[in-house]
């Protein structure tokens, strides 16, 4: 079983279309990469109160639990590197407060839900990310190739 993170996924409606709040990863796993916002699920915490817990420390968002729509769940497997496995419950979430800022850790902007930045994304994005954010609430599954880069096996378990 991998470690156990969450993620919130903040969308705005715009004169343009929906966006949605990613962020460029200044360091640590996945630096350069542009991620949802998020992290590890800390002990006796559940996986809402961390995304709030992380949404507030990676960008100033102030979410209340709330507001946060659950939006399905995707289980990462890297084969050749286990230790980066992970077990991530996600949200989605249309209202929060305080000033969206620039942190050690993510650059956070916006993005339009039709026009993500996938190349500059893990490539297992693309496969769940555009399906999360048009509403569908489904477990995935990711299998990662042993470059650790690329997917080797995507899968749809259910909703």
């Amino acid at each position: 079983m991998g470690a156990p993170v969450a993620l919130c996924f903040l969308l705005r409606e715009t004169a343009g279309g929906r966006e949605v709040l990613l962020g460029r990863k200044k360091r640590g796993f996945g630096r350069g990469k542009i991620v949802g916002l998020g992290g590890h699920v800390e002990p006796g915490e559940t996986p809402a109160e961390a995304a709030v817990r992380e949404l507030g420390e990676e960008a100033g968002v102030v979410l209340d639990l709330a507001v946060l729509e659950p939006a399905g769940t995707v289980d990462f497997r890297f084969p050749a590197r286990p230790a980066w496995d992970m077990e991530c419950t996600m949200f989605t979430a249309a209202v929060w407060t305080g000033e969206i800022a620039e942190t050690e850790e993510i650059e956070p902007s916006w993005y339009p839900v039709e026009a993500l930045p996938i190349e500059d994304m893990w490539q297992d994005a693309d496969h769940w990310l555009p399906l999360v954010l048009g509403g569908t609430v489904a477990d995935f599954y990711v299998e990662m190739a042993e470059d650790n880069e690329t997917v080797f096996r995507f899968a749809v378990l259910g909703p």
